[in-house]
């Protein structure tokens, strides 16, 4: 618990100035979190980041990062992030043939797959951040809420488990737990920087995002499970990787635009 406490504490002594300051730093960060995450997943995998497909992957991260949702990469060559995208799945396929399946099918789906996952996620960081620093804190607040509720009150009342399959030890009193705080700390925040002219719909929003928050923890549980590994990696000592830190985020961003709430 220490490590744990002294780890969260470093890492947000680095990340939140960051955070604030924004512009370049913020985003020179965000996208060095989003290759670490993609390295952790493709390792997952056993998929070599100094591969052709583990390159290709975080080119394809990169590109869906970038703030607009076309490239322009000449004067008369304009792309869409979609249209590179579906140029990725073309390389992977052929890479298949190319390696005589020793490069499979799924692996190019996985590859894809988790090139959205991680590049979708992590480009909402940017996102909200250019729209409004407090909606960025709001989502991390709700978020950490849940987090610190769910894990407490779980340990202090947890009797049926949620997910056994997925994470034996979550209950679903430590999840009603979890949303509970973040209720509470989202009706804080929302007195001191108002979000919303209606506390009704800073509650539904709340709800909403701490639940999406506790199924994008239970993604990444499974998908280690899957794999067969306890962390998606080891760069935070007592946290595991960066995708075991921002499992939740990565779900609860691209929702929080979605509901336009910003």
């Amino acid at each position: 618990m220490k490590q744990r406490i002294l780890t969260a504490v470093l890492a947000a002594a680095v990340f939140l100035p960051i955070v604030i300051i924004g512009g370049l730093p913020f985003t020179l960060l965000i996208y060095l979190l989003a290759t670490i995450s993609i390295y952790e997943l493709l390792k997952m995998k056993k998929i070599s980041l100094l591969t052709f497909p583990g390159i290709l992957s975080v080119l394809l991260i990169w590109v869906l990062l970038y703030p607009t949702t076309s490239i322009n990469f000449f004067s008369e060559l304009n792309v869409t992030k979609v249209e590179i995208a579906l140029l990725a799945v073309v390389f992977l396929l052929s890479y298949t043939v190319i390696t005589k399946n020793l490069f499979t099918f799924d692996d190019a789906a996985f590859i894809i797959l988790a090139t959205i996952y991680i590049g979708i996620g992590f480009y909402y960081f940017i996102e909200i951040n250019e729209q409004g620093l407090k909606y960025l804190f709001f989502a991390m607040f709700v978020i950490w809420a849940t987090d610190s509720g769910a894990y407490f009150v779980g340990r202090a009342m947890g009797k049926r488990k949620l997910w056994p399959e997925i994470s034996p030890n979550k209950t679903v009193e430590g999840s009603i737990g979890g949303i509970v705080c973040a209720l509470i700390i989202a009706f804080i925040f929302h007195m001191i920087l108002p979000i919303n002219e209606s506390l009704l719909m800073v509650i539904i929003i709340t709800i909403l995002l701490s639940i999406f928050g506790q199924m994008g923890d239970l993604v990444e549980s499974a998908l280690k499970r899957h794999y067969h590994v306890k962390d998606s990696g080891s760069i935070l000592p007592g946290h595991g990787g960066i995708l075991d830190r921002f499992d939740s985020l990565l779900f609860v961003l691209p929702i929080f635009h979605f509901l336009q709430f910003i």
